[in-house]
């Protein structure tokens, strides 16, 4: 039998000492401690983590749980911070969003009312909104922060809270480490100051909307007489998320009407009842989606996650069959689109640049040099993609970038994941390849004839508790310390340490600096194009591995038998890493 955890039960008793605390809540509380002490100990033996990013946890009551208390506590040290670094002005500006999810919109009442509270001016959405709206608002409206009540793709136990600071991005260092101590420093609701009213708070309605839209056509590269090539069939999946509306509305608005959504999918709902995982990236949240391109005989299949930041597409091959791509060829596709477009219609100033993560496709680096644009690599994270963009604000001018993880951003009034710009601009792809009587299959195979065939995986090696994160630890040291001279017989050429902030070309000896921020990552190159990446988890308890291969795609190649030989190539790798 299960035993109460001694720190639970602490925390479980200061939460019911605190005033404010409803009876029905005393109750719950009650009731796990004697009918379920599994449940009750993993509620409260710790305090839900107030990370870089923000919250995200299972909903439900204890202090380590996504919940009234833990949101409007978390907001007011997040208010706190903001003060601070606000001491001199007068208004104060926050913009609040949240997504379909049990909860998102009384949590977002909360903390746009402790906001209020604080004597902030708060723009609040009227209804559920993708999470690149909130970002725009926090732009738009000129706000010194925002929040994201989303859990992204979790399952629908999860909530969660993304924080953003003034230039629509979330928080990066020093920020996000100030905001947690100030987070920390809240122990108890009396320390909140919240109104109990909605006054005071701006809502911002569909008209809202309008702004963004305007912004969101100056994307278009459309060519001359590309209109009558936009007839192409489009079914869309929100996946029971914020992007119902608002997609397909953005694909109106860039002239592509035939549209059918997955009606079930199209009903917002956080029980996600119609799939699992509401995870754009796994085939098994899809299958509705590719039930309804086949029997709508669709040219595409776009699909987004519950906030709609990311964006999945499934496109057809030459045979007509369906092809459901990963995050690295849909950010190579449309890096190539951006690029190409922009020399057909001679926008190039000559201070372009893209960017990407650095464990993303190398494709999107050899695409640009191609083109003479550069290409900056960053951590992972897309809150880095705008912390670059940022800096480089008026000196250089951002076309677009992306992630492995299905997360694009075209043009820089927003400042998170877009998964509306990338749809529309998907769209206008497929149309543009149309008009030059191909599809976006001919188009990514052109694109591997030309720079070689890219294939990317990953493993993630779980290791829990205090002996895992030991054994993380000193594979991390291993790697670094004892690196391999060679991998499936090719020779390891570079190695980035980036904690060290060191590069070592290891057929000249020679080493440089790196400028990008420290963090826990190995990079190791190998003389064939390959490259393996290894980082720890920073929120779970795992070390990641990256792997990308490089393969000569030459005329007449078949191009399933490419792939299957590079996915050998990646399982070796791994077995020769003991991986497997």
């Amino acid at each position: 039998m299960a035993e109460l955890d001694k720190q639970a039960v602490l925390n479980a008793e200061q939460w019911l000492n605190q005033k404010g605390i409803s009876e029905e809540i005393k109750q719950e509380i009650l009731r796990l401690k004697q009918e379920n002490i599994e449940e009750f100990n993993d509620a409260f033996y710790k305090k839900l983590a107030f990370g870089t990013g923000g919250l995200r946890g299972i909903m439900g009551v204890g202090t380590n749980r996504m919940n009234t208390i833990v949101v409007a506590t978390s907001t007011q040290g997040f208010a706190n911070y903001i003060k601070e670094q606000n001491s001199n002005k007068k208004d104060i500006k926050v913009a609040v969003s949240f997504d379909s999810r049990n909860n998102s919109k009384e949590f977002a009442q909360i903390v746009a009312k402790v906001f209020a509270g604080n004597g902030f001016k708060v723009f609040l959405f009227e209804n559920i909104h993708p999470t690149p709206l909130l970002s725009f608002a926090v732009r738009e409206l000129r706000c010194e922060a925002g929040v994201m009540i989303t859990a992204s793709h979790n399952p629908k136990e999860y909530n969660g809270y993304k924080a953003y600071w003034n230039d629509g991005a979330q928080l990066v260092f020093p920020h996000d480490e100030d905001v947690i101590s100030r987070v920390d420093a809240i122990e108890d609701i009396s320390q909140v100051k919240m109104q109990e009213s909605m006054d005071n708070i701006t809502i911002l309605d569909n008209d809202f909307d309008k702004i963004y839209f305007e912004k969101l056509k100056t994307l278009s590269l459309a060519s001359e007489g590309l209109d009558k090539f936009k007839n192409i069939k489009i079914a869309y999946t929100p996946l029971h998320g914020t992007g119902y509306k608002i997609i397909p509305e953005a694909l109106r608005l860039f002239g592509f009407n035939d549209v059918v959504c997955q009606k079930e999918q199209s009903q917002p709902d956080g029980n996600f009842p119609t799939v699992v995982y509401p995870n754009p990236e796994e085939r098994s949240a899809l299958e509705l989606g590719l039930k309804l391109m086949e029997e709508e005989k669709a040219d595409i299949l776009l699909a987004t996650d519950p906030d709609a930041d990311r964006e999945a597409l499934t496109i057809r091959d030459n045979e007509g069959k369906v092809m459901m791509l990963n995050g690295n060829q849909t950010a190579s596709l449309l890096t190539y689109y951006l690029l190409e477009r922009y020399k057909e219609l001679g926008a190039y100033k000559g201070n372009e640049f893209i960017i990407k993560t650095i464990v993303s496709t190398e494709l999107m680096r050899v695409l640009a040099e191609d083109y003479n644009v550069k290409c900056y690599d960053v951590l992972t994270g897309f809150k880095w993609i705008a912390d670059k963009i940022l800096k480089l604000e008026g000196k250089e001018k951002y076309i677009g970038g992306g992630e492995e993880s299905y997360g694009y951003l075209i043009g820089d009034f927003v400042r998170d994941k877009d998964s509306i710009s990338a749809c529309c601009i998907l769209a206008e792809m497929c149309a543009w390849a149309k008009q030059n009587n191909k599809t976006i299959y001919n188009i990514l195979l052109e694109i591997y004839q030309k720079y070689g065939y890219y294939q990317e995986g990953l493993v993630s090696v779980v290791r829990k508790g205090k002996s895992g994160a030991e054994e993380i630890e000193k594979m991390m040291q291993d790697f670094r310390n004892h690196p391999p001279k060679t991998i499936i017989g090719k020779n390891v050429v570079k190695i980035d340490d980036i904690l060290l902030q060191t590069s070592k070309n290891l057929l000249t000896g020679e080493q440089t600096n790196l400028t990008i921020p420290k963090s826990n990552v190995l990079q190791y190159y190998l003389e064939d194009g390959s490259k393996i990446s290894i980082r720890p988890s920073g929120t779970e308890p795992k070390i990641k591995f990256y792997f990308g291969v490089k393969m000569e795609f030459k005329p007449g190649d078949d191009f399933k038998t490419l792939c299957n030989t590079a996915l050998t190539k990646i399982e070796q790798i791994k077995k020769e890493l003991n991986l497997i």
